[in-house]
């Protein structure tokens, strides 16, 4: 009898497991005495019977049914295996790990601006992480009309929100239009709080997203890495200056092409320095001009001087120093009287 009784003993297990599929349901067929239930990594195992969930299992191994299953089982676990008696049950086996998906906008998202009329068109690329996280609601929604579910399914499902959401959190978190990267984590993490809301309407739960680039149109991109290098430069005046001075102190040993083309820039910055050096000499003008008068008070002063003696050598001067009268040696002026010498 024991050796008869084995031609009903059956496996109950996930068939040609499948690393991309959610979940596989073992369905209709008939449970009987001495079955076992294989449960291997990363699966947990639900039995249901007539649509209602009796028993769940995450412990991987080998399990004989009547012994180690049925006694666990809500409404079956009083159930006795006759010799031709089975039960028919659905053994529901879900995938426990979490997937990594890449995601990527189909088309470029127009993000309003107001420089734009048309909006700025933007496109990004990155990844998500999903996992099943709450079981009864995955078999509500899916499991209980579906066979299996794969994540290329979950995936069209978060693509078909994306670009909304895109469009939403770049427009609350992205201060600066043309460098998003800058605002990739927090606009990743709005995201990602806004999919899991969703998402965990069916069961599943998103348990990272990840913006691994933003791309702007090939006109835009040139014109955002021109903006940066000037802003690199900072001062283009003082930039010039510096590559003229370069471009002088390299002649030596350049070809009589290269030594045109230096030629040339030293005659720029020779007109540069003209120009700077008048501009400096402008500056001066109204110095020198107050200065002028004073100048041409010493000139008058030191002219009397000239023409005669200097002060202090005893001698009387050949002309008085104050109406220039011609003196023959007299102590004072025979003209205005002005004591000459000492």
């Amino acid at each position: 009898m024991g050796l008869f009784s084995n031609q009903f003993s059956n496996v109950v297990e996930w068939e040609e497991f499948r690393e991309d599929i959610l979940f596989w349901k073992w369905t209709n067929r008939e449970i009987k005495k001495g079955s076992r239930l294989i449960i291997k990594p990363g699966q947990d195992a639900i039995f249901m019977y007539n649509g209602k969930i009796e028993g769940i299992f995450k412990d991987e191994g080998s399990f004989d049914i009547e012994s180690q299953i049925i006694p666990f089982l809500s409404t079956l676990k009083g159930i006795k295996f006759g010799f031709n008696s089975g039960i028919r049950a659905e053994v529901l086996f879900i995938n426990t790990k979490e997937f990594t998906i890449k995601w990527g906008t189909k088309q470029a998202i127009n993000i309003p601006n107001p420089q734009l009329p048309g909006g700025m068109p933007i496109r990004a690329l990155g990844t998500f992480n999903c996992k099943v996280g709450d079981y009864l609601l995955f078999i509500d929604k899916i499991a209980g009309i579906k066979r299996q579910y794969s994540i290329n399914e979950v995936k069209e499902r978060v693509i078909s929100m994306l670009d909304q959401l895109l469009m939403k959190w770049i427009m609350k978190v992205g201060q600066d239009m043309f460098n998003l990267q800058a605002n990739a984590f927090d606009i990743a993490k709005g995201i990602q709080e806004d999919l899991d809301m969703e998402m965990s309407k069916i069961g599943i739960t998103i348990t990272g997203f990840n913006i691994g680039n933003f791309s702007y149109p090939e006109e835009v991109q040139k014109m955002v890495t021109k903006v940066a290098s000037q802003s690199m430069v900072g001062d283009m005046g003082r930039y010039q200056q510096m590559q003229m001075m370069d471009n002088m102190a390299n002649q030596t040993g350049r070809s009589s092409a290269g030594s045109v083309a230096a030629d040339m820039v030293g005659l720029q910055m020779g007109m540069m320095m003209g120009q700077q050096m008048m501009q400096n000499m402008n500056g001066m003008n109204s110095m020198g001009m107050n200065n002028m008068g004073m100048n041409g008070m010493n000139m008058q002063q030191a002219q009397p001087m000239q023409q005669g003696q200097p002060a202090g050598t005893g001698e009387a001067p050949k002309f008085c120093p104050n109406c220039g009268t011609k003196n023959e040696g007299a102590k004072f002026c025979p003209n205005c009287g002005t004591k000459l010498g000492q």
